[in-house]
């Protein structure tokens, strides 16, 4: 409870409350305009955040996460394209109701859905983290170095493509994590004489690359698209019997939301999938669904939303990203000095109390905006693709060389646009590479840790119960399903004979 108050006596500071007013609105922006997306949006601030102090950006690149998830169902429901990909469920039946003039039902449901999902997260959050960071305390390098491995491990899920492409992926993070001096030998790695890669690639440069240059390259592929704008005359809050249809859907999909948010390298796009499907599964509306209904809405914006908070969790408590957008924020916590985990909440000790005050006036906000600036914010969504393109590589090219003042920056972000672009087109995930090249260094490092702890005896790692808990949780994230579909294969040749 005094977390609770010493956060909300901190956004006293006007500054600071002022800060999260100008994020929420930028990050509405970012996610009404189609392409950009919450971890774009947050890549292309993290340089900005180099300058503020710890919680200032902490707030800042949380705060860009919730309002660009938020703001994606505004363009799903209007012009049928999710300005994020957590919101593609909300075009299913959000737009069918814009056509049938019921615009403003729909992002109303949405606004409420949202904020009451998000609300709940953040509660989640206030809790679990110290919960988890207090677990925490038993943990030692080896302990750590296993759990960084299952996170790692998870990257095979991710998006949904190939597993293998998304290790191989990882992988390639993890390499790049290996460039520069090595920490406990000294020993040069593939820097080829180069000084500005003597403390490693920066995590900045890569992040505008492969979400911010990537996507403009993808962009540039669809210049000639055009939207219909749906117009809108004013949003309309739920009626009480819209309350009545969408209650259970809302608190179903706010609790797969926060589970999924919660679990390694997941976030707001798979929760939102997950909650649309069990959502139509359990409702007496089932048929109506693609055509309109808004219990599918709710499912989606619940769930999106209410993801952000769990995701943060294990960021924050653990230092294993939630979400792709989560990997970001966790980037920049390292870039600031600061080590996720037991000591983080010990050393700061307001700093959960702010973040969670910060996001609570946040999700207050996404009312006011839902509500009374839809229709203004979905205007933005007629910016000419061929200005909007060109300004956020202008943006990009800045931000990357603003951190060291560095043209080798430059040269990375240009280079990873580059690489990230060829790896979507080839079905390859940039973000196991984002994951991979945040928790590549922590595995190493722990990793070199264990094995000095145990002088050169590294088996001795299987000797503690928790790191061996967490190497079978590795062993059944990567083989359990191709094990399940082997078996299912041989039993079914065997009935088949």
């Amino acid at each position: 409870m005094g977390d609770i108050l010493s956060g909300l006596l901190a956004l006293g500071d006007p500054k600071l409350l002022l800060l999260i007013v100008a994020t929420t609105l930028a990050g509405t922006v970012i996610g009404v305009l189609p392409g950009l997306n919450a971890t774009t949006g947050a890549a292309l601030m993290l340089p900005f955040t180099l300058t503020m102090d710890p919680i200032s950006a902490t707030v800042v690149l949380a705060t860009i996460y919730g309002s660009a998830t938020f703001a994606g169902s505004i363009t799903a429901i209007l012009i049928n394209t999710p300005g994020t990909s957590a919101s593609a469920t909300t075009c299913l039946d959000g737009y069918p109701l814009a056509l049938r003039g019921e615009a403003g039902r729909a992002l109303g449901v949405a606004t409420i859905a949202s904020t009451f999902g998000g609300l709940v997260s953040i509660v989640f959050l206030f809790v679990a983290a110290p919960l988890m960071a207090r677990l925490a305390y038993d943990f030692g390098p080896p302990e750590y170095f296993a759990l960084t491995l299952f996170g790692l491990s998870m990257l095979a899920t991710i998006g949904g493509g190939s597993a293998v492409k998304n290790l191989i992926a990882g992988a390639f993070g993890v390499l790049l994590a290996t460039i520069g001096v090595d920490l406990l030998t000294g020993v040069e790695r593939y820097t080829f004489g180069t000084h500005a890669l003597y403390d490693g690639i920066g995590f900045v440069p890569v992040m505008i690359g492969i979400f911010g240059i990537a996507e403009l390259l993808r962009q540039s592929t669809q210049l000639d698209t055009e939207r219909r704008l749906i117009a809108m005359r004013a949003v309309k809050l739920p009626s009480w019997a819209d309350i009545r249809r969408i209650r259970t859907t809302v608190l179903r999909s706010t609790g797969i939301g926060t589970f999924i948010g919660v679990l390694p390298a997941e976030g707001a796009t798979i929760a939102s999938m997950i909650s649309y499907n069990e959502a139509r599964r359990w409702s007496p509306n089932r048929d109506n669904f693609g055509n309109g209904e808004i219990e599918g809405i709710a499912a989606s914006e619940a769930a999106n939303n209410s993801a952000i908070g769990g995701s943060l969790v294990p960021t924050l408590a653990l230092g294993i990203p939630g979400s792709p957008t989560a990997a970001i924020i966790l980037a920049g916590l390292l870039t600031q000095g600061l080590q996720p985990g037991p000591m983080l909440f010990a050393e700061q000790g307001e700093f959960l109390g702010v973040i969670f005050a910060a996001l609570l006036v946040a999700n207050l906000l996404f009312i006011a905006v839902g509500l009374g600036g839809a229709p203004i914010f979905a205007r933005i969504t007629t910016i000419p693709v061929r200005i909007l393109w060109p300004l956020v590589f202008l943006f990009s090219i800045v931000g990357a060389y603003a951190i060291r003042q560095s043209q080798v920056d430059v040269i990375i972000a240009l280079a990873f646009g580059v690489i990230g672009h060829l790896m979507i087109r080839h079905g390859f995930s940039v973000v196991s590479l984002a994951i991979g090249l945040v928790l590549g260094a922590m595995v190493e490092q722990r990793l070199g840790q264990s094995v000095a702890m145990f002088r050169g005896e590294w088996w001795m790692l299987f000797t503690r119960p928790i790191a061996l808990t967490f190497f079978a949780l590795t062993l059944l994230a990567l083989f359990g399903a191709p094990t399940t579909n082997l078996i299912r294969k041989i039993t079914r040749k065997e009935i088949a004979s």
